[in-house]
């Protein structure tokens, strides 16, 4: 067998096994514990394509000044994005605090990979980090409560008065 031979075949192998291995990137994603609902959505969403696409991400959160006295409102964010990318994403390293960042890294589930391309998956809508507030459905009920017991004191009243 001809030496010259031999390098442009084992090149070709070499060449040929390149191909098959998949590179996978890490994609950096930053919060800070004062983030607004409609950033933290976007946000979260980019995080979504990073993952269908086969990206490791890692969620940094970063506290500045007087917010490394609350800890609990990074970890309650995190606490979220992993509820919204549950399905599609699992937890490689959970969240810890180093120095003044806050990190945690996410890599895209085998399961949930399988599924079509074309199929984009509805994002949940985050539950808010405000209270709930009333609806005008509970106003009126508690109205029309309040004007029942008025008439019945105004019909206690009349008939004490005859």
């Amino acid at each position: 067998m001809d030496y010259g031979k031999f390098r442009y075949e084992e090149a070709q192998r070499i060449k040929e096994s390149r191909k098959k291995t998949v590179q996978i990137t890490m994609k950096e994603v930053k919060f800070k514990p004062k983030i607004a609902k409609g950033d933290f959505d976007t946000k979260v969403r980019h995080m979504l394509e990073f993952l269908d696409e086969g990206h490791k991400v890692k969620v940094t959160l970063q506290f500045r000044g007087r917010e490394m006295a609350h800890p609990e409102l990074g970890t309650k964010i995190l606490d979220a994005v992993i509820e919204q990318l549950g399905q599609i994403a699992k937890v490689d390293t959970s969240a810890r605090l180093e120095g003044r960042n806050m990190t945690m890294v996410l890599s895209p589930d085998k399961k949930a990979s399988k599924r079509p391309v074309s199929a984009k998956p509805a994002v949940a809508k985050p539950q808010s980090l405000n209270p709930p507030t009333i609806s005008n459905t509970n106003l009126n009920t508690t109205t029309e409560t309040e004007n029942k017991n008025a008439e019945d004191e105004n019909i206690q009243d009349s008939k004490e008065a005859i």
